[in-house]
Order: C-alpha cells, then sequence, then structure tokens
C-alpha cells in the first residue's frame, strides 16, 4: 500500500480524532488533514503529537467554495485525496411542530448538503487517478428514526441515499462509497444526556453498553483499505444490536 492522503471531516471532534488515530496506526507515511471550522484545540493536539504526518486544513463544510480552496489546498501540497471521511454533523433536536424553520435547514446543510460537497469537490481527482475511498458517517437515526429528530433524520436519511446511488454511478472508475451508521457513541454528542436517559437507552441496546469511538475508526479503515474493494454501496450499521 503506498502512502495515502486521507481528509477527515469533523476533524476536531471524538469520533473524528479516533478515525484519525486509526489511520495513524495503519501505515507509518499516511498522511491525515483534519478539517476544522471553529473548534480545534484536539486536532492542535493531534498535530503536535504527529507534526510530519497531520495537517490541519480550515473548512466550512456547508460551502461549496470552502470545499474547493481545501481541496485545491491539499493537491497543490502532496496529490488528489485517496480518502474521504465525511465525518462532520451536529444534533438540533426538537418536535417538527414547533421546529424553526433555521433548525431544519441548518441540520440539512451540515449533516446532508455537506455530503454532496464534498463528494463533488474529491471526484475529479478520484476519478483522474481511477481510484479513491469515500466513507460517509450516517446514523442509526437514518434506519430508525426517532421522534424529534426530523431534522436529523432526514439527513442522514438522505446520506444513505446518496451513498447508494454515488456507489453506482463511480463503481466502474475503481472508486468505492460506502456508509456507517453508528448508534450511540460515546463522544460529545452523548453528553447532553442525563443519567436516567442514559440508562434508558443503555437498556434498549442487546449489548447493554454504548459503543466507543475506536470501533466506529475501526470499520472506516477496513472500508477504505485496498482489501474493501469490492464493497461499495454498502450501509453498515454499528449499533450493539438495536436493529
Amino acid at each position: 500500500m503506498t502512502q495515502r492522503n486521507i481528509l477527515i471531516t469533523g476533524g476536531n471532534g471524538g469520533l473524528g480524532q479516533a478515525i484519525a488515530r486509526s489511520f495513524l496506526e495503519e501505515k507509518p507515511d499516511n498522511i491525515i488533514w483534519l478539517a476544522i471550522h471553529t473548534r480545534r484545540d484536539r486536532a492542535e493536539a493531534l498535530k503536535a503529537d504527529h507534526p510530519e504526518r497531520v495537517r490541519l486544513i480550515q473548512l466550512d463544510v456547508t460551502l461549496p467554495e470552502s470545499w474547493k480552496s481545501a481541496i485545491k489546498q491539499m493537491e497543490d501540497a502532496l496529490e488528489p485525496v485517496d480518502v474521504l471521511v465525511n465525518n462532520a454533523g451536529k444534533h438540533d433536536d426538537s418536535l417538527l411542530a414547533t421546529m424553526p424553520v433555521e433548525s431544519w435547514q441548518s441540520i440539512i446543510d451540515t449533516n446532508l448538503n455537506a455530503v454532496f460537497h464534498g463528494c463533488q469537490a474529491v471526484l475529479p481527482g478520484m476519478i483522474s487517478k481511477r481510484s479513491g475511498r469515500i466513507i460517509n458517517i450516517a446514523s442509526l437515526s437514518a434506519l430508525l428514526a426517532p421522534q424529534g429528530q426530523t431534522n436529523y433524520a432526514a439527513a442522514k436519511a438522505g446520506v444513505v441515499a446518496l451513498t447508494q446511488s454515488l456507489a453506482k454511478e463511480v463503481a466502474r472508475i475503481g472508486i468505492t462509497v460506502n456508509a456507517v451508521c453508528p448508534g450511540y457513541i460515546e463522544t460529545e454528542a452523548l453528553q447532553g444526556m442525563d443519567s436516567e436517559a442514559r440508562k434508558n437507552a443503555c437498556a434498549r441496546i442487546p449489548m447493554r453498553r454504548f459503543g466507543r469511538p475506536e470501533e466506529i475508526a475501526a470499520a472506516v479503515r477496513f472500508l477504505a483499505c485496498p482489501e474493501a474493494s469490492y464493497i461499495t454501496g454498502s450501509v453498515l450499521k454499528i449499533d450493539g444490536g438495536i436493529l
């Protein structure tokens, strides 16, 4: 396996950090680009630990112009992107009847439109090399939509459909596109849950525990590896058996 140019959005979050570390462990000359927008403390710490292999790049995933600028910087520095992990995302839960329009639009922009912009930005380089890996982080909410998440569930369901459609479009070019649907994972997304909510959520999981970011990262790394070259258009749920 030759050196790979790997871009991970949401690079400052717990899951983005775990994915980055997994790729760092995979091969000593992988170059990891952590896309950051507002927060950057953890991304900077990881870069300090691996100054030759981790690079930070400013990216607002909701803006196509920002994507074009970031991809140009990467290609000017090294080469086209080999692996894109669309990991950036956020929640803003509420019942649809009282959901502000801004909440709907913001969640769709960050969780779905951003994946479209990212895929479109990296595809020319991948097509030119006739190879590439795109892994989109969706959610169990895409498959088992809970109440209070009409915006988030719709966005993540859109990510699943986008993944499956795009996979068919680029399969003959040597590019694979897959989605991962995490369930309850111990990241900042669960920090707002009180003890009772955590207990109730855990009781719904057959394994009776929340997942670890490293368990999601391992699946992402596998989907990006050469041995996974015949896997495309797949949707992998990682949820401890809920669905």
